[in-house]
């Protein structure tokens, strides 16, 4: 939830502070004094494209910052917020004590954009991914998405659920093994003499390879047997005296371990506590001085003496060295490249039964493909009856009550020639009445536009919750019995998310659980207007706030009689909503 909104140098606003709460929260204000800016500054936190031109003048930059309360999002999907945890964690994005987290946008008069989320700069990519499950920005311009296929075919797929997902993942999957089986099949049959070539290529290189039969870190391995090899008189002499210092060479020399385990001996047996520590730590030293003398003493055992060990070990490596100097830099490379020219091997094999294999392949996938396709198509047709028919109810509340809209959902095509990543089908949206039924866009106006968009933001706030949704004006166009209608359906939706509305209609504010005024003051010198804030509103002031909208009469008791009484009616038909829910 959305609890707090900085903006400062954006457009005509030079400072303003909005707090907003749960429920409906309307914005309203005289035009110019900055209502839009809000939103603008919102699609900024979205990750929205920064334009300079939209830095006040004489600034130097905007910046919108807002607050979100993310433990108020009880009900967002679990997927969701997994996925918000996880993206904040990978940014290192920290949280205020009370749970919330603040995201900053900064635009410069220069062009150059920054972006911040939980005290950390981030790209403007991770705040619109942060803000994807929280905040869904609806201006007027976009109603235009209603008129997108794919935005059409998305409404549907989430009207239907589990069901629609479960489907439309379970397609894919088969959609893009097909594809590449496809590819693959193409390449080999197209491309046959090429990938001849490159097989033979590969086959030799591996002979080579499997010939020799590098070993991970051999290279070292033999690197330190050269040295050895070629210093073995000078490492011999060098351990032999170590060894015959320490364990004697039974002939003149004594043992060095012996005479100290006699010297420890003859310590612990004096009688005197204080030399106790001493001969413990006498008998440590011998035990580790006998330990090195064995040791050296397998070192001179196993240290070779045989001058053929040492040419075989030179021309080791100087095959090793050949293999590097084709296929890799070190021995490691080159067994990586075996293990990837394996596998390539068995793509570009061109045989008769490698080509009728993967032909068996295509067709086996591209039926699972039409199997899959035609169960998501039967999940699809049942969630665009459902959908029309809950959207059809709605905008018979959004006083449309002569329109219904209608899912069709029709072939891409003839079999498979149609098929995409999001399946078989066109989906189509369109609005029947009482001339029949036309594509959206076509024959719905600007308001109509609106009022369905509505709609299905009602009907798919079912299949989700928890989220902010910001409108813009989506009560332009409308009047009248239309507008009570939009407030009712905007509180409604407001019962399963925070619903933030900029509205120039009484009719919509009434019903808003939170009151914002946007105000605008003049500067001394009656120069450019400045924007003071935004202020909440209550009572008589709201009241007042009303009756200006409805006619400029909030100077008239008429007009605040009136508007009171709109007020009034509207808090009862939302109290008597929620009763009846």
């Amino acid at each position: 939830m959305l609890t707090e909104l900085r903006i400062s140098g954006l457009g005509v606003i030079d400072e303003a502070v909005a707090e907003f709460s749960p429920g409906l929260s309307v914005l309203t204000g005289e035009t110019g004094a900055g209502k839009t800016m809000v939103v603008t500054g919102l699609r900024l936190l979205a990750g929205g494209r920064a334009d300079p031109g939209r830095v006040r003048r004489g600034a130097d930059k905007a910046l919108v910052e807002g607050r979100f309360d993310l433990n108020a999002s009880a009900t967002m999907d679990a997927t969701d917020r997994r996925e918000l945890d996880e993206l904040l964690e990978n940014s290192d994005a920290e949280l205020d004590e009370d749970g919330s987290v603040i995201a900053v946008r900064r635009v410069g008069a220069d062009g150059r954009s920054r972006a911040r989320l939980g005290g950390r700069s981030v790209p403007a990519g991770t705040l619109a991914r942060f803000c994807a499950p929280v905040l869904a920005v609806h201006g007027q311009n976009d109603q235009l998405r209603l008129l997108r296929a794919d935005h059409q075919r998305d409404a549907v797929d989430t009207h239907g659920g589990d069901a629609a997902r479960s489907a439309l993942d379970a397609y894919r999957d088969s959609y893009r093994r097909w594809r590449e089986a496809e590819t693959s099949l193409a390449e080999r049959t197209g491309r046959a003499r090429e990938l001849a070539r490159e097989a033979d290529l590969l086959r030799m290189g591996l002979e080579e390879i499997d010939g020799l039969n590098p070993q991970p870190g051999e290279e070292a391995e033999l690197d330190a047997l050269i040295r050895r090899l070629t210093d073995s008189e000078e490492l011999r002499e060098i351990a032999g005296a170590a060894h015959g210092f320490l364990a004697g060479d039974g002939e003149s020399v004594e043992p060095v371990v012996g005479e100290l385990d006699q010297l420890r001996q003859r310590l612990a047996g004096a009688g005197d506590p204080a030399l106790d520590p001493i001969a413990t730590s006498i008998g440590q030293a011998v035990a580790a001085l006998g330990d090195a003398a064995t040791e050296l003493g397998l070192y001179l055992a196993e240290l070779p003496v045989d001058a053929a060990d040492l040419d075989s070990a030179l021309a080791r490596r100087h095959e090793l060295r050949a293999l590097t100097r084709k296929y890799g830099t070190d021995v490691d490379d080159v067994i990586a490249w075996a293990e990837k020219a394996r596998v390539r091997l068995t793509e570009v094999d061109t045989s008769d039964s490698a080509v009728a294999e993967l032909q068996s392949e295509v067709a086996g996938l591209a039926d699972e493909v039409a199997e899959r396709g035609a169960a998501l198509t039967k999940v699809r047709r049942a969630a665009g009856e459902d959908l029309a028919e809950r959207v059809s109810a709605e905008l018979a509340e959004l006083s449309m009550g002569g329109a219904r809209l209608a899912v069709r959902i029709t072939p891409a095509g003839d079999g498979l020639a149609g098929a995409t990543e999001s399946g078989l089908d066109d989906v189509a949206l369109e609005l029947e009445g009482p001339s029949g039924a036309v594509p959206l866009g076509k024959g719905a106006s600007g308001g109509e536009l609106s009022r369905v968009m509505l709609a299905l933001e009602v009907v798919l706030a079912e299949r989700s919750g928890g989220g902010t949704l910001v409108f813009d004006e989506v009560d332009a166009g409308v009047g009248g019995r239309a507008a009570l209608s939009i407030g009712r359906r905007l509180a409604s939706l407001a019962r399963t998310h925070q619903v933030i509305a900029v509205t120039h209609l009484a009719q919509v504010a009434a019903y808003a659980d939170t009151h914002l005024v946007v105000h605008k003051d003049t500067d001394a010198g009656g120069g450019s207007t400045v924007v003071s804030g935004v202020r909440p509103v209550a009572d008589s002031d709201r009241v007042t706030e009303l009756a200006r909208m409805l006619a400029g009469m909030e100077d008239t008791d008429t007009g605040l009689a009136h508007a009171r009484e709109l007020l009034e009616k509207a808090q009862r038909q939302k109290s008597q909503a929620q009763v009846d829910r």
